[in-house]
Order: structure tokens, then C-alpha cells, then sequence
């Protein structure tokens, strides 16, 4: 498994931990698959304010999911960089077939841990290439959780691939976390994703210079740290994490960004 694969244990430590407090997301199986993979956890991303921080962005791409697909009961739903997350059976509202993409080393281990069904798959797919696009399932609509992933994509392979996705499918519902220039040099040396080895990250300041002329338009920023969710910490961790997570300081490093096929665009 190379430095970037390994990253994923990061947010795996952090939502096991958050599990385990009954407080933001309830995720057993991040419990489950921590305690049996057993990956060595240092420096800073054994952070209980990044735990926390971890948590949180999952849960609100989870709600995000949820509120989707109220929207579009038949969509597809695209985990494109799942890693070991169980999203796929935390959202609540019911799925007409869900696909869990990542690199092949990363889909082999979650093939230990999560069963295929008539609505459920997993698929290896790399995102610099976006020609394997073409093999993912046809669908009018498609739902595209990108959590954790543009960070390792260039602007340039970014936006290949989500051109790819443009063109595979007439409606695009799609949430993805970025780092802003500053934050990826900024992440160089001084981010969790170094303790595995990772120093090499992307940014984007403006998400048009990506999306421009692709039939997609940015919907909405969303945050990171909803106060609904902050304020389940206890008093005094609440106080240190806003100070964190929460200011303007973290918005200029790290962003959430909501875009859509475009009016016109879907047909």
C-alpha cells in the first residue's frame, strides 16, 4: 500500500475514536475495522481535536447524502475515493445501487471487511484516469462524494475527471472537499497526512478555474464544524476546537464545496 493509501487509517483512527463517545457519528464499523487492522497511528494524527475534526466532516457529507437522495430516489451514488468508510451504511434514507470506488490495494482489504449486494458494489477505480470513468454503471442521475480526494489531484487531473463525469451522466449532485493554495503549502510539512509519508498536495483558490466550461456550477460552500455538531463536544474541548476548527484562519486553508450539472446542462 503506497503513502497515499495510507492515509486513509487517519480518518478511520478518527471516526473509531468519535464512535466509541457516543457524541457525532455513530460508526461501529470504523470501530470494528480499526481494532482488526491495527495500523501504526502517530504524531499528529492521533489528535483528539482532529478525531473530532474527522468526525464531523463525515457526518456532514453523510447528511449531505441523505438530503441527495430524498432528492433523487433513482440516483446512483459514487463513493470515488471510499477508502474504509462506511458510509454506505451509515446515510439513512434507502439507495437504489451504490458503488465504493478507490485504488485496487485499498478495494482488496475492503473486500475483507464489507459484503457486495444487489444494490451494493465496490470497484477499483484510479481518479487520475479518467477514462475508467467509462466503465463505471449508467445512470441519469448520479450522487459524487468526493471526501478526502482532490487534494491528490492536480487542477489539471481534476478537472479531467470531473469532465469525465460530466459527460458520463446528464445529472451530477457532487460534494468535495479542497485545500485552497495556501493550505496545500501550507500542508506540506505541517499536516497528518506527513506521519504516512504524503508532502505532495494540491490547492484551488478559485473551484471556476477548475470547473469552467465543464456544464458544472458551484452550488453552495457548506461547513465543516455545523455548531449542532460542535456543540456536542464537552464545554472545555468545545472551546479549544473552535478555536481550531472554526475561524477564519481554517476556512482560508481548507474548504467544502457543493457543485451541480449546471441549468440547462441536464437536459
Amino acid at each position: 500500500m503506497n503513502e497515499v493509501n495510507k492515509t486513509l487509517f487517519i480518518p478511520l483512527y478518527g471516526k473509531s475514536t468519535v464512535s466509541r463517545q457516543h457524541i457525532i457519528l455513530n460508526d461501529p464499523d470504523a470501530e470494528r475495522i480499526w481494532e482488526a487492522e491495527s495500523f501504526p497511528i502517530r504524531g499528529k494524527s492521533k489528535s483528539k481535536w482532529l478525531a473530532y475534526n474527522m468526525a464531523m466532516r463525515a457526518r456532514v457529507f453523510d447528511d449531505w447524502t441523505d438530503r441527495m437522495l430524498r432528492k433523487h430516489k433513482d440516483a446512483l451514488v459514487l463513493h470515488i475515493g471510499c477508502g474504509l468508510d462506511s458510509r454506505c451504511r451509515r446515510v439513512k434514507v434507502p439507495y437504489r445501487e451504490w458503488l465504493d470506488c478507490d485504488l485496487p490495494d485499498v478495494i482488496a482489504i475492503r473486500k475483507d471487511y464489507f459484503d457486495e449486494s444487489v444494490n451494493y458494489r465496490m470497484q477499483a477505480l484510479d481518479a487520475s484516469d479518467p477514462a475508467q470513468i467509462t466503465a463505471l454503471p449508467e445512470s441519469d442521475t448520479a450522487i459524487v462524494v468526493l471526501e478526502g480526494l482532490s487534494m491528490y489531484l492536480s487542477k489539471a487531473q481534476l478537472r479531467r475527471f470531473l469532465g469525465a463525469l460530466q459527460k458520463k451522466y446528464r445529472m451530477l449532485c457532487i460534494l468535495m472537499d479542497i485545500y485552497t493554495e495556501f493550505g496545500a503549502k501550507a500542508s506540506k510539512y505541517k499536516n497528518p497526512v506527513n506521519d504516512v509519508g504524503v508532502t505532495k498536495l494540491y490547492g484551488i483558490d478559485d473551484i471556476e478555474d477548475v470547473i469552467s466550461g465543464l456544464g458544472l456550477q458551484a452550488v453552495r460552500e457548506h461547513s465543516f464544524t455545523p455548531p449542532e455538531l460542535v456543540n456536542e463536544l464537552k464545554p472545555l474541548d468545545r472551546a479549544f476546537f473552535k478555536l481550531l476548527f472554526t475561524g477564519r484562519l481554517y476556512g482560508k486553508i481548507y474548504r467544502l464545496m457543493e457543485i451541480a450539472t449546471a441549468p440547462g446542462r441536464g437536459g
